[in-house]
């Protein structure tokens, strides 16, 4: 479900229409979260980590309301639940996109997220469709091979995007903490950077 923000009331909508004329409406930034107890967790529970910190990421998006407007047609609405359209790597080195499906409860998240991953690793080509090409999604994507301290995505500018785009990168140690890299990245005439410090803090609560 999906409500219509009212462009004439709204206290963004000036940024709205600042932001929505740049050829390039999205800004990013990278920080890192303490995954050091997730990580713990995930071993505990013979969970993924990859499905618990997408989990995790998941709920901490679907808090912050900001994250969870989309623009369709030059309106701007706010979703009720946002999913995930995730990446998925192959064995032979290409990837797949997914859709995976938001639930509150980590049982119920992970084995619906396993058979879609399943799904990607058994078909070939991007799987461009209307259900990974959602608008209430954010896109997510993990490279465990780089610990990147900077991200960049490919974009047309020419399509109408305003899902929010969150990666994470490799984990590292510093003294007794793992750390993961997390990028993120939103159009700018929907949220800025205090919305996205709002998701990092309940990102890195829900993490422990």
């Amino acid at each position: 479900m999906k409500h219509l923000i009212d462009l004439a009331t709204w206290n963004r909508r000036e940024h709205f229409t600042f932001f929505s004329a740049f050829e390039e409406p999205f800004f990013g930034l990278v920080a890192p979260v303490d995954c050091t107890r997730a990580l713990a967790e995930a071993k505990r529970l013979g969970v993924p980590f990859f499905l618990y910190y997408l989990h995790a990421a998941l709920q901490a998006v679907n808090q912050v309301e900001a994250l969870r407007y989309r623009i369709e047609d030059g309106q701007v609405y706010c979703y009720d639940r946002i999913h995930a359209s995730a990446t998925i790597g192959r064995p032979d080195h290409t990837f797949g996109f997914s859709f995976i499906e938001q639930h509150e409860e980590l049982a119920a998240f992970v084995p619906a997220a396993a058979a879609e991953i399943a799904a990607v690793q058994a078909s070939e080509g991007l799987r461009l469709n209307e259900t990974t090409g959602r608008p209430d999604v954010i896109h997510f994507s993990a490279l465990p091979w780089v610990r990147f301290t900077g991200l960049s995505h490919a974009r047309s500018f020419s399509y109408p995007d305003s899902c929010p785009k969150i990666s994470v990168g490799q984990t590292y140690v510093e003294g007794a903490t793992t750390l993961l890299p997390v990028s993120v990245n939103v159009h700018h005439g929907l949220a800025d950077g205090y919305h996205v410090g709002l998701f990092l803090a309940a990102f890195q609560e829900l993490l422990g």
